[in-house]
């Protein structure tokens, strides 16, 4: 791995964490064809709103001084945090980046618990990459329409 940097991103970053939101996105968004939720179909108010949110904290991704994707982390209750989306463009896919971003912010978080994220069941390379840093199925799942269902998991730190 070259040089990752996480930067805590600013409203003024939304139209660009939009940006590469859509463009992360948008394979997913042909291949399972999830109009309605698809991170891919969302509006930049939409990313506005949560960077506005006193309970979130949005993180760039940097790799080797070029911002390839974004992390948005939730607070929630009971020193609960829920990962809700990570996404990288999809040229910088495969090389270890959500690994390292995952674990980095996870680091930064030192009071939690629980981690909590969901992901496509269909998507095996999403369902690895989590369940190899520690996070386990909840049992809990979505089916969003004939093609792909959204999966549950969280891992618990204590």
């Amino acid at each position: 791995m070259e040089q990752l940097v996480i930067q805590k991103a600013a409203i003024e970053d939304a139209t660009f964490i939009h940006s590469i939101q859509v463009a992360a996105f948008k394979p997913l968004l042909a291949k399972y064809q999830d109009f309605d939720t698809s991170p891919a179909n969302e509006t930049i108010q939409r990313t506005t709103d949560r960077l506005q949110q006193k309970q979130t904290d949005y993180y760039l991704i940097v790799y080797n001084m070029i911002t390839v994707g974004a992390i948005r982390i939730v607070k929630k209750a009971n020193r609960r945090y829920r990962v809700s989306p990570i996404f990288i463009l999809p040229e910088y896919q495969g090389r270890g980046i959500a690994s390292v971003t995952m674990r980095t912010v996870e680091s930064l978080y030192k009071d939690a618990v629980v981690w909590e994220l969901d992901t496509i069941l269909e998507e095996q390379k999403l369902c690895g990459l989590y369940e190899k840093l520690g996070y386990r199925k909840t049992g809990k799942a979505t089916k969003m329409n004939e093609r792909m269902t959204i999966v549950f998991y969280e891992k618990e730190l204590v």
